[in-house]
């Protein structure tokens, strides 16, 4: 069931009646997890089995742990719930690439393997509903949150629609806490909630899916193209992922938010980033932050203690690797990881060398002078965009294609397939999509001012219309697009 599909729109009104015209907490939340594991259940029923599984083990585990103070029970309880959450993980996300890969090595060196692999299925979300409920053993564990008592809402904490499939990562220290209150509906929220859905849609539908046949068509087939073609295509792709993802996060958030929640927010305008560190501070917001305090922080002290120049830098490499792995179970996505690890340590090393030097230097100069800002801007979305080229490549080897053909104003093969006219169109969307980010972000303060009365009622109504409109294009489409991070 997708967001940008008739099915989901009237999945949603008949929930969001049924929800506020009962009005009380509890019978909400029995309504919520149906709802849920509904949703959920649409793709298949065998997912929604291993969902349970999941959400039963540690619910269980969390009660274990918080009820003994023995040290090695604790830490066997913990180890037991990471081991199940990562050993589903492990087997239905990569059990057939490593047998794979296991094979080929094996024929490399002299050996005839013939390793037939099962056809696994990936449960969709299944990356994001085990990092969130993994994340809550974690902070039981730690003595951060009480183990919760009532089963119903840690399911739901665990399988909460808006953000079941794709994000963002909840902790349960911010959303359980708000299925246990009583929710009162706020016409406020509804609208602002509504408007995030309809910026959502915009994003994903107008957007994303009118730059996605441009970018498959190139990526296919890379040595067709010219290098101009092959540049075009991977900025697109940066747009395209961008206003996918972010377009789903924000669809969730506004739908939360209509329901009397509120979820965190996944993205902060990214490419307006001047270094990188910042861009991960501002992309996929939920998923950094997931490994930099269960892995990050850790690694770091423990590289720490050891010593050598070198050793605060580790943790970033290793972090940031762990992370393009969790995108997929491909070299692709581990260089991916790796390639922004370096980047992050290369630039925290210069940094370093600069805030060590004298007050006064050049280097500091030129570090705090506001017109690097927008050279600054342009660098780092370059520096993004060539790891998107890892992100996007099937293999290894098609990187080096679009690598190598980008450096030729002629490709590889010199021919062009690609209409001038649509990528000039496509180049519009982009415009138009960085100018109404750029207003929003720098006129903020000045929107909350004038958001009242009158203007808040237009506002409203607008966004009504765009929601009806979205509704008629997405039914007259006939298939929607299922959005990018549903494949992780």
């Amino acid at each position: 069931m997708l967001f940008n599909s008739p099915t989901f729109i009237v999945f949603l009104f008949v929930v969001f009646c049924l929800y506020w015209a009962i009005g009380r907490r509890r019978p909400q939340n029995v309504l919520l997890l149906a709802a849920s594991y509904l949703f959920y259940g649409a793709w298949s029923w065998k997912f929604l089995l291993l969902l349970m599984a999941s959400t039963l083990v540690d619910f269980g585990v969390g009660r274990l742990v918080a009820a003994t103070q023995d040290v090695k029970r604790r830490r066997a309880l913990l180890i037991t719930s990471v081991a199940v959450n990562l050993g589903f993980l492990g087997f239905f996300k990569y059990y057939g690439f490593f047998v794979s890969e296991a094979v080929q090595l094996l024929n490399a060196i002299g050996f005839q393997a013939h390793v037939r692999t099962l056809e696994i299925v990936l449960p969709v979300g299944i990356s994001f509903y085990t990092f969130q409920s993994l994340s809550y053993v974690v902070d039981v564990y730690r003595g951060k949150l009480a183990a919760e008592r009532s089963l119903l809402d840690y399911a739901l904490y665990v399988a909460f629609f808006p953000q079941l499939v794709a994000g963002p990562i909840e902790r349960a220290t911010h959303l359980l806490p708000q299925f246990k209150r009583e929710r009162m509906f706020a016409g406020t929220a509804f609208e602002s909630g509504l408007q995030l859905i309809v910026w959502g849609l915009f994003k994903k539908i107008v957007i994303a899916d009118n730059l996605a046949p441009y970018v498959n068509a190139v990526y296919a087939d890379p040595t067709a193209y010219s290098g101009t073609t092959l540049l075009s295509a991977t900025v697109f792709f940066a747009f395209q992922i961008y206003c996918d993802f972010s377009g789903y996060s924000d669809t969730a958030r506004g739908t939360a938010r209509t329901l009397g929640f509120e979820l965190i927010r996944n993205f902060d305008f990214p490419y307006f980033s001047r270094n990188p560190v910042e861009f991960w501070r501002r992309w996929h917001i939920s998923l950094s932050q997931w490994f930099q305090d269960y892995l990050y922080f850790p690694l770091a002290m423990r590289f720490m203690r050891q010593g050598g120049w070198a050793s605060k830098y580790k943790a970033h490499i290793i972090s940031m690797g762990l992370i393009g792995l969790w995108h997929g179970a491909n070299w692709t996505f581990l260089v991916f990881g790796l390639y922004w690890g370096v980047v992050i340590a290369g630039y925290l090393a210069i940094s370093e060398r600069w805030a060590a030097a004298d007050e006064g230097s050049w280097s500091n100069r030129v570090a705090g002078a506001r017109w690097l800002a927008p050279i600054s801007v342009v660098t780092m979305f370059a520096i993004v965009c060539l790891g998107w080229i890892l992100f996007r490549a099937t293999s290894l080897s098609q990187v080096w294609l679009i690598l190598t053909g980008m450096l030729s104003p002629d490709g590889i093969a010199g021919v062009e397939r690609v209409g001038v006219l649509q990528a000039r169109y496509l180049w519009l969307l982009i415009g138009g999509l960085y100018l109404a980010e750029f207003l929003y972000r720098n006129t903020q303060q000045l929107a909350s001012t004038l958001m009242g009365g009158e203007v808040r009622r237009l506002v409203v109504r607008h966004a009504l219309f765009g929601a009806a409109v979205l509704s008629y294009v997405v039914a007259q489409n006939g298939l929607a697009q299922p959005f990018i991070y549903f494949q992780f």
